[in-house]
Order: C-alpha cells, then structure tokens, then sequence
C-alpha cells in the first residue's frame, strides 16, 4: 500500500467503506437522535440494552462503542468492561448525562475507555471524537498487521541465518 501522511490510497481515492459504530442507551429517543445526527458518514448499530449491544457485537465487525452510563441491565462501564475480552479492538466511549466522577475513574481503570461525553453532546464535537475514534481504532489495526509482519519477517531471516551457519 502506498501511505502519505497518514492516509492510504483507499482513502484518497474515497474508497473507504464507512465506520460502524455501535451505540447502546436505554432511552430510544437519545438512539433515534445520534442514529438521524450521524447515519450519513458512519454506520450506525443502536441497541436499546446491553445485551442487545452484546448481539450487535456478536453479528457485525463494530469499530467504536458507544455507551450511556446509567441503564437497567448493567452499567455502561459493566457493559464495556464485558465485552473486552470477546471484542478488543473497538473504541470506547462512554456517554451519560450525569457527572459521576466514580464513573468516568471507572471507565477508564475497568472499561478502557477513549472518551467520556456529557449529555446533551454537541454534535461538531461528537462527530470529531467519531472521526478521532476511528483515527485511533485504524493506526491501532496497522500496527497491529505492521508487528505481525515484522514477526515473520524475522523468523525468516533467522531461517535463512540457521541455514547459512549450518552450510
């Protein structure tokens, strides 16, 4: 692939498929809002629960998580730190309308979260932590295929060592 400054052909070439992004609050309003904000530059996945949330993880290849704090079921920082095991990779940001500071410190030390969002969210600044998100969630896969080939690449060249030595 050929990079410049951080982007790839794909994404000068406007190839790039769109971010899907999971989004799991009790109150369906605040979900109908952010799905209407936001569904023309990400894909977005809304669940009414965490365990709605779990079974949108489970069938889509989500790349952020969103999640309301305060719901019935579980918490959202229960909810992120649940799902860590089974889905790594995505980013976590944890929205809520109350500032519990307990919460954003738990967040950060159990659900590893990217970024805390106070209700009502301004929507330029959503759509900037989104875009920042997937930034993150992109140069945290490269490097991930970048260590992998770097792997291989030097139990090659301790093959081709091995077999020099021993000739």
């Amino acid at each position: 692939m050929i990079y410049l400054i951080g982007c790839n052909l794909n994404d000068l070439l406007g190839i790039m498929e769109k971010v899907n992004i999971l989004y799991v609050d009790d109150e369906k309003s605040n979900l109908m809002a952010f799905k209407a904000s936001y569904r023309r530059e990400f894909n977005i996945f809304i669940a009414e629960s965490p365990s709605e949330g779990k079974e949108v993880l489970l069938n889509n290849p989500i790349e952020i998580i969103l999640t309301d704090q305060r719901m019935p079921e579980m918490t959202g920082v229960e909810f992120l730190e649940s799902v860590i095991k089974t889905h790594p990779e995505p980013i976590r940001i944890l929205v809520t309308g109350y500032s519990d500071i307990d919460a954003v410190i738990a967040a950060v030390n159990k659900g590893s979260i990217y970024k805390y969002i106070s209700k009502p969210w301004d929507n330029n600044f959503m759509k900037m932590v989104l875009n920042q998100a997937h930034e993150v969630f992109s140069l945290r896969q490269e490097n991930k295929i970048l260590t992998e080939q770097l792997i291989q690449s030097n139990k090659q060249l301790e093959f081709m060592l091995r077999q020099k030595l021993i000739s």
